[in-house]
């Protein structure tokens, strides 16, 4: 008998939990189809669509210039060999992000930041971490620590985490520099790598206050240490230089992934020469896939790099629909007179449902009302507009959003907030 029930063969009815919608409750959304800003479901209803794949879509869903992908294909998609478009996409991305003067291509951000922390440690010689609460970093055992997202590791022992990962690491607060100093005295002599996101957008939409970056580079530098810039998330969406050009912040090691690939798995890690020499052949320091750099994802890759580097409008655009889609909540609560801070980056927009200024660290996210959240993405998800399910998670603004989908976004907050006030649940 043919099972076909997700929750039958699924474990937790889903590949990645945050996909189950336990955070919300209810019947998870499940995508059959998605094409340009919209996600459609198995009953063919559509829906605007601001997960987009938690920020891989920059130009939404199937883009025409990711289209014809069969020539691509008929190369090979994976040889196990080096090929033409790595080191030509190495150059490329080297060119927009100079802090990565090496690197090597990985297939998931995960692996990515796990490679970058093997490096830390290779190199400097030193086993401790510091990360930071409610930063994401992937799925590997160091990282769950604190994590933001929909990772919930609050007993390590049993998630599988073994007391080593734990014991060689210190999670400090976001944007305190009085506390990195306390967990940079923990780790003593042993500091490796202190390993950060310069915008952090799973505990919302969050970025660091002026002199919190270059505090960390301060604190590195005299330890002689390493300072890890986790742009999964920021690069290329907040331009081409990342976060590290807005912060004005050099790191050592940088990791990046998501939109570099259009929507395919391709991510890479890569920093000083000196720091990239401690990897095999040329030094002791393993990392390596059988998918890494395969040549179908680099040519996809270098094709969002064209795209991008052609079009520089295409940033101001989102950011102008970004805007307007934050403005618009901003007067739904002003009218509701809910003190909720909005908050917008380029084309990230994020609200959380706890009065008072923006979240500034992991403590602040775990004061908003997550109840109000469950009841608000239920409601927009009614009125057509398909929102992350959890309150961790922001919103992403594509290039395939327009005038309309925004219009319709903010007309969908307004009645769905509404309708909450009315119901009382805020």
């Amino acid at each position: 008998m043919l099972v076909t029930h997700r929750d039958d063969v699924l474990a937790g009815g889903a590949s990645s939990p945050v996909r189950a919608g336990r955070r919300v409750g209810g019947d998870p959304f499940v995508c059959a189809r998605g094409e340009g800003p919209y996600a459609y479901d198995a009953a063919g209803r559509r829906y605007v669509d601001y997960v987009m794949a938690y920020g891989p879509l920059l130009f939404g869903h199937t883009p025409s210039f990711l289209s014809d992908l069969d020539a691509l294909a008929a190369r090979g998609v994976v040889y196990g060999s080096t090929n033409p478009d790595e080191p030509a996409l190495a150059g490329r991305i080297h060119a927009h992000v100079p802090s990565m003067r090496k690197l090597r291509f990985t297939t998931t951000g995960s692996e990515a930041v796990q490679s970058a922390l093997r490096v830390a440690r290779a190199f400097t010689g030193r086993d401790a971490i510091v990360k930071f609460a409610g930063n994401y970093h992937g799925h590997f055992d160091l990282a769950l620590q604190d994590a933001g997202a929909s990772a919930e590791t609050g007993d390590a022992a049993r998630s599988g985490i073994p007391p080593g990962a734990v014991a060689g690491m210190a999670v400090a607060r976001y944007n305190d520099l009085d506390d990195v100093d306390r967990q940079l005295a923990r780790a003593g002599d042993r500091l490796a790598a202190i390993l950060v996101e310069p915008v952090c957008a799973n505990m919302g939409l969050v970025e660091a206050v002026p002199g919190f970056l270059a505090g960390l580079r301060e604190r590195a530098d005299r330890r002689g240490a390493l300072l890890i810039f986790d742009e999964i998330i920021t690069w290329p969406r907040l331009g081409l230089g990342g976060a590290q050009a807005r912060a004005g912040v050099v790191p050592d090691l940088t990791t990046i992934g998501k939109v570099m690939g259009g929507g395919f798995p391709i991510a890479a890690f890569g920093g000083r020469s000196d720091v990239m020499a401690v990897l095999a052949p040329d030094g002791p320091c393993f990392t390596g896939g059988t998918h890494a750099g395969m040549p179908f994802a680099a040519a996809l890759a270098l094709r969002v790099l064209d795209h991008l580097e052609t079009r520089p409008e295409l940033y101001a655009a989102m950011e102008r629909h970004a805007r307007a889609l934050a403005d618009g909540i901003r007067t739904t609560l002003r009218a509701l007179e809910l003190d909720y801070a909005v908050v917008q980056l380029e084309s990230i927009v994020d609200f959380k449902f706890r009065p008072g200024p923006p979240t500034r660290s992991y403590d602040d996210q775990g004061r908003a009302d997550q109840r109000a959240f469950a009841a608000f993405y239920h409601a927009m998800r009614e009125r057509g507009i398909l929102l992350p399910p959890s309150h961790n998670e922001v919103m992403f603004v594509s290039t395939a959003h327009g005038d309309a989908e925004i219009e319709l976004t903010v007309a969908a907050i307004d009645a769905s907030l509404r309708s909450l006030r009315a119901r009382g649940v805020i």
